[in-house]
């Protein structure tokens, strides 16, 4: 099934200064950035995208790399040179100024880093202004607006101005008035970068809750590698003008497209971008429920380990099989297994990230078994494999790992497991 396009971006060229279309003539031959600095200034140098309906997209790079420019060629609030811009099914670069009015008022919403609040006007007013703009009459724009500051967490704030707000409510009113215009795009702007730390985690948190609830497309611009990480669905890395690298913060993680991007990303905390699925195995030694103790203990004789994950049919986890206590039904003639079934070991979701992973990991004396959201058993993550993933741990010298920058758990959890490891047979099997 194809996922339908909220935004598409082809070929988009922003350069400023004399002679911008000679500019992106001489980009587009080959031209380097410094090459054209006697026609203009590149802001932005062939980058296409699309970004699909509900999900976050981020746009991430150091100051100066094009990310802001970019973000005003969404919206028309610059022209691009070249190329061009579909929001929904309504291409925006190179329309009219009365088209494009209208289309921002049905397609698009914008939070800006510096809040931009009308300092006359009360909290609800601020919410209430694009539904002005959008001409909604008053009692249903001022309902509508008192929905989203209740949503935002500004309950009982509707009357205050802006003054009487910290910087972190400000920007909520400025979340509300883009969500109360309900418009299919929400573009953001380094929306969180003036707050303090505490708060802008707290905003980042509270933009996913919201994007669980709501479902928004959402363009967001940050240089904050961390940021970026926490809150996109895909990423898309700019340097120089340039789009380097579109992935998943799992691909630009661990598959960076080029040095600059290996660089970038190399003091992210690890173990909140992966997950188990990153780094789970292949499970070898599975029994099917009804096959019975005999095919269990073939399965595990030829894999040497004592003991077997045991699915249903459609792979729907139901429990682990030890090889003594199927020998004991061997010997009694008997075929049905699921008196023996334990569940002697800890289960995560494919989805879990990998510092939720170390306290079952070492309350577990078998590779953790992670199962999609039917149940289905479709890995494993062995002790070593979830402390080599983390850092750069010895698997024959049993070293700790070092992991920068450090890991948000207990030091006394990685010895814990590097000093009860599972066994090789346990461990193998379980692969």
């Amino acid at each position: 099934m194809t996922e339908e396009i909220a935004v598409s971006a082809k070929n988009l060229y922003k350069v400023f200064g004399r002679r911008p279309n000679e500019a992106v003539e001489r980009l587009q031959n080959g031209a380097s950035r410094d090459e054209i600095t006697e026609l203009g200034t590149a802001a932005v140098i062939d980058a296409s995208f699309d970004v699909h309906k509900g999900e976050i997209f981020v746009v991430m790079g150091l100051s100066g790399s094009g990310k802001s420019t970019l973000i005003r060629m969404l919206n028309g609030l610059w022209d691009t040179t070249s190329g061009s811009v579909t929001v929904g099914d309504d291409v925006i670069s190179g329309i009219s100024a009365s088209k494009l009015r209208d289309v921002r008022k049905r397609r698009i919403s914008m939070v800006f880093q510096h809040f931009a609040l009308f300092p006359h006007r009360s909290v609800l007013e601020n919410a209430a202004y694009a539904l002005e703009v959008q001409g909604i009459p008053r009692a249903e724009r001022l309902a509508r607006a008192q929905k989203t500051i209740d949503l935002v967490g500004l309950k009982g704030w509707g009357e205050k101005m802006p003054s009487e707000l910290s910087g972190g409510m400000q920007q909520r009113v400025g979340l509300a008035r883009a969500l109360a215009a309900d418009t299919d795009v929400l573009l953001m702007d380094e929306a969180f970068s003036a707050l303090d730390p505490l708060i802008r985690r707290e905003m980042q948190e509270q933009l996913l809750e919201l994007q669980t609830e709501l479902g928004k497309t959402i363009v967001f611009i940050t240089h904050d590698l961390n940021e970026a990480m926490f809150l996109g669905d895909r990423i898309a890395v700019m340097r120089e003008g340039r789009i380097v690298q579109i992935g998943t913060p799992e691909d630009v993680l661990t598959d960076p497209a080029n040095d600059y991007v290996a660089q970038f990303v190399q003091d992210v905390d690890r173990s909140r971008v992966l997950t188990a699925s990153s780094v789970m195995e292949p499970v070898r030694a599975t029994v099917f429920a009804g096959s019975g103790p005999r095919a269990a203990l073939k399965i595990m004789r030829d894999l040497q380990t004592s003991t077997a994950f045991v699915v249903s049919r459609d792979r729907t986890l139901q429990g682990i099989v030890r090889d003594a206590e199927a020998m004991k039904l061997v010997r009694r003639s008997e075929t049905d297994m699921s008196s023996i079934l334990s569940d002697d070991f800890n289960v995560v979701q494919a989805d879990t990230s990998l510092s939720e992973l170390f306290v079952p990991s070492v309350e577990s004396p078998l590779p953790l078994a992670v199962v999609d959201e039917r149940g289905r058993l479709v890995g494993v993550v062995p002790r070593v494999t979830l402390l080599a993933a983390l850092g750069n741990v010895n698997t024959d010298t049993g070293e700790l790992p070092v992991i920068d920058p450090p890991l948000t758990v207990s030091p006394d959890l990685i010895t814990d497991a590097l000093a009860t490891p599972e066994t090789t047979t346990e461990k193998e099997g379980a692969r």
